[in-house]
């Protein structure tokens, strides 16, 4: 070190890094970036009518205008649409992640003939796009008399949601150590109990992660229930709140409000397993 670098630096502290430094005001520009929708939505979610246009994009509410909240609920009738996501979510999502783990556990530890074509083929329903599927789906549920009701919804999501968790789980199953699985077969231990008291408790992050996609997704999921749901008293909330858009577009307040009620319950959700999320993934993701 020259004399001149330790007339210019003091004792105990150290350069920063130009890397890590342009790293950090990248990633503080791509998150002020994705984050500056969700302050505009719920600013202009606060604000009346009136108030909207007069105002800047991102001035917070001066008097935050609650009742667009109740008069968006009403008028978009979110009750129904509500209780119709809830009540597919909450059946799909859990059965989804039972089925899964269930095929994964037999792909991964049962000695099945065929087991690696199988497998392939699970595989191969990660890669087949849904929106090509859509009118075949559509002649399909129409001919066994499922339109419009929560079977010929969520049959469809089961067909496509399993093949992805099926994978990640597939991969999480063989990296646990096959002497646990041996020596409770050894004590007499069945299949579904060896699933139930070894396999799940030590996917809980991974299962955990898939629960918070999957929720994620069955609740947003639109081109399929659009197709399948058409009569409006079967609409799930994204069906409801395009209906609103097209009435009431010019009602900023409460179309942004409406919003907002859509995408809170799958940010609770979120909220609620976030800590599982990243570990979850990253342990499912083992190489075959």
């Amino acid at each position: 070190m020259s004399g001149g670098d330790r007339w210019f630096r003091a004792p105990g502290i150290t350069r920063a890094d130009p890397v890590l430094v342009i790293l950090w005001v990248a990633l503080i520009a791509i998150a002020v970036i994705w984050i500056a929708p969700f302050v505009f939505i719920i600013f202009t979610s606060l604000k009346a009518n009136s108030t909207v246009m007069g105002a800047g994009p991102f001035a917070p509410p001066l008097h935050p205008d609650w009742s667009n909240y109740a008069k968006a609920w009403m008028r978009g009738r979110f009750a129904t649409t509500v209780l119709n996501s809830a009540v597919i979510t909450v059946v799909k999502v859990p059965l989804g992640l039972l089925i899964s783990a269930m095929a994964a556990y037999a792909l991964s530890r049962i000695r099945l003939p065929f087991r690696r074509a199988l497998f392939l083929l699970v595989l191969f329903g990660t890669m087949l796009p849904f929106q090509v599927m859509l009118a075949p789906l559509f002649t399909l549920v129409n001919r066994i008399g499922l339109i419009n009701t929560y079977v010929g919804i969520i049959l469809p999501y089961l067909a496509f949601g399993v093949p992805y968790q099926v994978f990640i789980l597939h991969g999480f199953f063989r990296d646990v150590p096959r002497e646990l699985s041996e020596a409770a077969e050894i004590d007499g231990a069945s299949h579904f109990t060896i699933l139930r008291a070894i396999f799940l408790p030590l996917s809980l992050p991974v299962l955990a992660a898939l629960l918070i996609l999957d929720f994620v997704a069955t609740w947003n999921e639109f081109a399929m229930a659009l197709v399948i749901l058409q009569d409006n008293g079967t609409w799930t909330l994204p069906l409801g709140l395009m209906s609103f858009q097209s009435q009431f577009s010019n009602d900023y307040g409460q179309l942004n409000a409406a919003i907002v009620m859509t995408v809170l319950p799958a940010t609770i959700v979120y909220l609620i397993f976030q800590r599982y999320f990243v570990s979850g993934l990253t342990s499912g993701a083992i190489k075959e």
